[in-house]
């Protein structure tokens, strides 16, 4: 598939196709062992959900703390053997959208989208209300002054949501993208760990969807873990990207069409597979179907009940009266 440009593929639609076996539900699990020292550690948090790494090596915690708004959360770093490792995201920094929480193919990185913390932060204290500090008096030595060494490297955050990456130990943390007021969301690794793709759109695009109560959509793009950006197509796309096995195309879907992309090249091509036409077609064969099994089960129910009714009937008495 990789010699082959995007625009030049052939494709067979089938309706109503059983999911290819490799193909598994997402649920959203927690590995026991990590619930166990979690509920130790942080009593008063609440474990959303573990990923772990494809190579089992490796575990993220997701959790939501009892201060932050319910759709933000953040994120510990343990062992696949419920051993915390270390925090790995910074206070100012809120996470967001747990199924874009990823690792890569091969477990060397990890992938989140994360924007600046809400949480309020506390005032500082006017200068007149500081209680004096008392004067040193001579000869004595100088009072020790208790010094917190910060827990995280800084890192820069953003209005909107941004993809960071790290490394699988959790350290190197950084943002992947800077565009400050576009969202990312929908990250999907590719098979060969080289890249992301993602879908993104204009915050004002996010909250107009929004308040008509309809699910986000964006314009696909793929970001290489260098932080290169390429937009795929100017349309919003309603479904997540997905890449084929090779890592050289990405599809997504606007409607009832099908986008379908060449990831790399120096000449990358695109083509649109529209759909409509085949739906409507298989819908109406669908259609024709059920009330095909419809009818059927009628005319069986309709005879298992005159049986029935046959001989469950009193018959008429031939006495004189």
């Amino acid at each position: 598939m990789r010699d082959v440009p995007s625009r030049a593929l052939a494709f067979n639609f089938q309706a109503d196709v059983d999911p290819p076996q490799a193909v598994t539900a997402d649920e959203a699990k927690i590995v026991p062992a990590i619930q166990d020292d979690f509920d130790k550690r942080h009593p008063d948090f609440a474990l959303l959900r573990t990923v772990v790494s494809p190579d089992n090596q490796r575990a993220l915690a997701l959790y939501n703390t009892a201060d932050e708004p319910s759709q933000t959360f953040r994120i510990d770093l343990y062992s696949a053997d419920g051993t915390f490792l270390r925090n790995m995201t910074p206070p100012d920094l809120a996470v967001v959208f747990q199924d874009s929480v990823v690792w890569s193919a091969d477990s060397s990185f990890i992938a989140f989208v994360g924007r600046k913390s809400l949480k309020a932060e506390a005032s500082p204290t006017p200068a007149e209300e500081l209680a004096p500090i008392a004067a040193a008096s001579p000869g004595a030595s100088p009072a020790p002054t208790s010094s917190v060494l910060p827990a995280f490297a800084p890192v820069k955050v953003f209005n909107t949501e941004q993809i960071y990456l790290c490394n699988r130990d959790g350290y190197d943390l950084k943002p992947l993208t800077s565009r400050d007021g576009l969202i990312y969301f929908a990250l999907s690794w590719a098979p060969d760990s080289h890249a992301l793709a993602a879908l993104a759109c204009k915050e004002g695009e996010w909250n107009a969807r929004e308040k008509e109560l309809k699910t986000p959509a964006g314009r696909p793009r793929v970001i290489s873990i260098d932080g290169q950006e390429r937009l795929l197509d100017d349309a919003l796309a309603e479904a997540p990207p997905v890449w084929s096995p090779d890592s050289s195309k990405i599809a997504t879907g606007f409607g009832v069409d099908i986008g379908i992309y060449d990831a790399a090249g120096k000449s990358p091509t695109q083509a649109r597979i529209a759909l409509r036409e085949r739906l409507l077609t298989a819908s109406a064969a669908f259609d024709e179907k059920s009330s095909a099994g419809k009818k059927t089960a009628g005319e069986a129910s309709n005879k298992t009940a005159a049986a029935d009714n046959t001989a469950g009937t009193i018959p008429v008495s031939r006495r004189p009266t």
